[in-house]
C-alpha cells in the first residue's frame, strides 16, 4: 500500500477541566512513534459542534450546518481513528455521541480503536462506543486501553497525584500495543476494500 493510514486520535470530552488531553497525546505519540501511519490530534473543543439538528443523517441527506459539513469533511479525511473518553455515568460524552452522530457516511467501513478512562477504566464507555460504531458501519478493535483503578487515580488529578502515564504503561503499555497492532490490520483491509 502506497499511502499510509491516516489516522484520527479524536479527543472526546470538551470540558474545561478536562483530563483528555493526558491520555490523548500519550497514545497520539505512541502511534505516531509506529512510523508507518500520518496521525492526527483531532480535538472536539475545536469545532464547536451544535446539538444534531438536522432534518436526517448525512447518509440520507446533505446538512445543512456549515459546523457539520466542515466535521464531516475533517472526518472523511481518515482511515481510521482512536476515540479517547472518559465515561460519564456509564456511557460516552454528550459531546463524542453528538459527534457521531453530525456524520454518518464519512465512519462507514472505517475502524477504531479506543482508549478508556475512569474510574472503572471506562468500560462501559467503550462498549456503549462500540455498538455506536457498529450501527455506523465501523469495525471496532477487540483491544483496547481502560484507564482505571488505582492506575486512574495515579495519574489523575483527583487522585492528588497527577503522574505523567508513563508512570503507569507497565500497566497499559501492552494493551496501546495490542489496539493499534489491531487497528493497523482492520484500517489497512477496510482501506483496500474501500
Amino acid at each position: 500500500m502506497s499511502t499510509p493510514p491516516r489516522i484520527a486520535v479524536i479527543l472526546g470530552t470538551t470540558r474545561d477541566s478536562r483530563f483528555g488531553e493526558t491520555p490523548a497525546n500519550w497514545i497520539t505519540d505512541r502511534a505516531k512513534a509506529r512510523g508507518d501511519w500520518e496521525v492526527e490530534l483531532v480535538d472536539l473543543k475545536a469545532f464547536d459542534l451544535p446539538l444534531f439538528n438536522e432534518a436526517a443523517s448525512n447518509a440520507w441527506m446533505p446538512s445543512e450546518d456549515p459546523a457539520a459539513r466542515k466535521w464531516q469533511d475533517t472526518i472523511g479525511r481518515f482511515d481510521g481513528f482512536i476515540f479517547v473518553t472518559p465515561e460519564y455515568n456509564r456511557s460516552i460524552t454528550g459531546a463524542l455521541k453528538n459527534a457521531l452522530d453530525q456524520a454518518y457516511v464519512e465512519w462507514n467501513r472505517k475502524a477504531f480503536g479506543i482508549v478508556s478512562y475512569g474510574s472503572v477504566g471506562g468500560t462501559r464507555a467503550a462498549e456503549h462506543l462500540r455498538s455506536i460504531g457498529i450501527e455506523l458501519q465501523m469495525a471496532p478493535t477487540r483491544s483496547a486501553v481502560h484507564i482505571g483503578g488505582s492506575d486512574f487515580f495515579a495519574v489523575h488529578p483527583l487522585g492528588g497525584q497527577n503522574k505523567p502515564l508513563a508512570d503507569i504503561e507497565g500497566s497499559i503499555g501492552n494493551s496501546a500495543d495490542a489496539m493499534l497492532d489491531e487497528l493497523d490490520w482492520w484500517v489497512r483491509a477496510t482501506m483496500a476494500a474501500r
